[in-house]
């Protein structure tokens, strides 16, 4: 086990303030820090396969060390699973287990499990407590802090659900070990984010460390886990329920949620990949309406190549659709408000704001030329 020591970040929202712990071995420490919050020595949990399969039983025997007892339900694991179905089958099996309101559901999984569960927690006789113990990089740094749970509809992604935040979220970064390097670096695109929306010391100590993080160095996770953690969390304490500034942290989102939907929501495109390649097009967009140099786009593309990413259109997987289709994708984005879209650009590297001061036209001028670089045929819909 990795020395490296543990670190705390609050989140401060008064009567919802809650800590996330981060650092290698807390699988072990599961049961003694969840206890304080439990009124009888027992616990469900949801989880999918493929995490079911790695760590189910070191969290059993972590919960079990403090004498708590876990029921739990796994569901298949991927994108497909944040729906109606499954999420229909998650509430229907938490009655089933006569969960009372003063219990605690926990959240064991990567984005889609802690989406589909939180949402599921906060429907459940008008909102139970849980805790999200991520266990991808994805979730770690972004979507199990900050109280946003849902599922997608046919007609996008996240469109259905509720601010509910976690009361512990316990950020296991030994678990990162058992990733693939596909979905380690999907989660990096979410880290790479938060340098590029807020925090330039940030991104170029990414630029120095990035390698090392990606290559297994514990210090390097639990520190870039950390500093993005504490950025949401300074973020969401401002704007909890996204009304002004908790929007910076969907930069790079209005492309990729519209990319995501073209793919299908499919393997073709993981959500951390469509994060890179919308940052990447986001600084571009800026570039193009003078907000920032050309350098600043083409220094975001060259550490994403570094480090082995997705960075362009191209790099997806088969067809995609044209320009047009993929401006109207955007138009489904829950960030619409009052028919416009708002946009996360850049008046350079560290200085993200929100802006719904862009011509559709500059818009489907940038995707059309990242559409022209793909060696793919586009099919226009």
């Amino acid at each position: 086990m990795s020395t490296t020591g543990l670190k705390t970040v609050h989140v401060p929202l008064g009567a919802r303030a809650y800590d996330v712990v981060i650092g290698p071995g807390l699988l072990t420490q599961a049961g003694v820090r969840i206890a304080p919050f439990l009124n009888r020595p027992q616990v469900v949990v949801i989880t999918d396969e493929n995490v079911a399969a790695l760590h189910l039983e070191s969290l059993r025997d972590g919960l079990a060390a403090a004498g708590i007892s876990m029921s739990s339900l796994v569901l298949p694991a991927g994108e497909a699973t944040k729906g109606w179905p499954e999420f229909e089958r998650a509430v229907a099996w938490l009655l089933d287990q006569k969960v009372e309101r003063n219990d605690v559901v926990v959240a064991f999984g990567g984005g889609v499990i802690g989406d589909l569960v939180g949402f599921a927690a906060a429907v459940l006789r008008r909102g139970v407590r849980f805790v999200q113990i991520p266990t991808s990089l994805l979730a770690q740094v972004d979507s199990s802090v900050g109280g946003k749970t849902g599922i997608n509809a046919a007609q996008g992604k996240n469109l259905i659900g509720a601010f509910h935040q976690p009361v512990l979220v316990l950020a296991d970064t030994e678990v990162l070990g058992t990733m693939t390097s596909r979905d380690f670096l999907s989660g990096y695109g979410e880290v790479v984010k938060y340098g590029l929306l807020g925090d330039l010391e940030f991104f170029q100590w990414l630029e120095g460390n990035g390698p090392a993080l990606a290559a297994g160095d514990m210090d390097a996770r639990v520190q870039a886990v950390a500093r993005s953690v504490q950025m949401k969390a300074d973020i969401v304490a401002r704007d909890e329920t996204e009304q002004g500034d908790r929007a910076l942290l969907n930069l790079g989102h209005t492309f990729c949620h519209a990319l995501e939907a073209a793919t299908g929501y499919s393997d073709r495109l993981l959500h951390g990949e469509g994060v890179a390649i919308g940052c990447a097009l986001a600084f571009e967009l800026s570039s193009r309406m003078g907000l920032c140099s050309q350098e600043d786009p083409s220094r975001v593309r060259a550490h994403l190549r570094a480090m082995g990413m997705k960075v362009d259109l191209g790099d997806i997987d088969g067809e995609l659709p044209g320009a047009d289709v993929l401006v109207e994708l955007m138009a489904q984005d829950k960030k619409m408000i009052g028919g416009k879209l708002h946009f996360v650009l850049a008046r350079g590297l560290g200085q993200a704001f929100v802006t719904a001061d862009v011509e559709r036209d500059m818009v489907k001028a940038v995707l059309m030329d990242g559409l022209g670089a793909s060696p793919l045929m586009v099919c226009e819909e």
